[in-house]
C-alpha cells in the first residue's frame, strides 16, 4: 500500500464547523486530491493518507466518515478514536495542483 503525508487541507469557509473539507494535499510536493478522490482511494485500500503529530512525530491515518444522509466526510483516526488533527492543516495554496 502506498502512504502520502497530507500537510494542507481546502474547506469553503474555513472557521464553519458544518462545512466538510474539500481537498487534501501536501505543500512541499505541490499536489491536491479532492474529497472525493481521496474517499475513493482510501477505500480501494491501495493508498493511505496520514498527517503527523508535531508532538510525537506519530503519523495519523485519514479515515472516510459515513454518516446516514450525508456524503463521506474525511477525518484522523488515532489511539482508537476520531479526531481533528486534519482540520489543523494548513490551507492547500493555488500552486496545490489537483491530481
Amino acid at each position: 500500500m502506498k502512504e502520502y503525508e497530507v500537510n494542507c487541507v481546502n474547506k469553503p469557509n474555513r472557521n464553519s464547523q458544518h462545512e466538510h473539507i474539500t481537498h487534501i494535499g501536501h505543500t512541499g510536493n505541490k499536489w491536491r486530491l479532492t474529497r472525493e478522490a481521496a474517499v475513493a482511494r482510501i477505500d480501494s485500500k491501495a493508498e493511505a493518507f496520514y498527517t503527523v503529530d508535531k508532538a510525537s512525530g506519530k503519523r495519523i491515518y485519514i479515515g472516510v466518515v459515513r454518516e446516514a444522509g450525508k456524503a463521506p466526510y474525511l477525518r484522523t483516526h488515532a489511539d482508537g478514536k476520531w479526531n481533528d488533527n486534519l482540520l489543523a492543516q494548513s490551507e492547500c495554496g493555488s500552486d496545490c495542483k489537483i491530481i
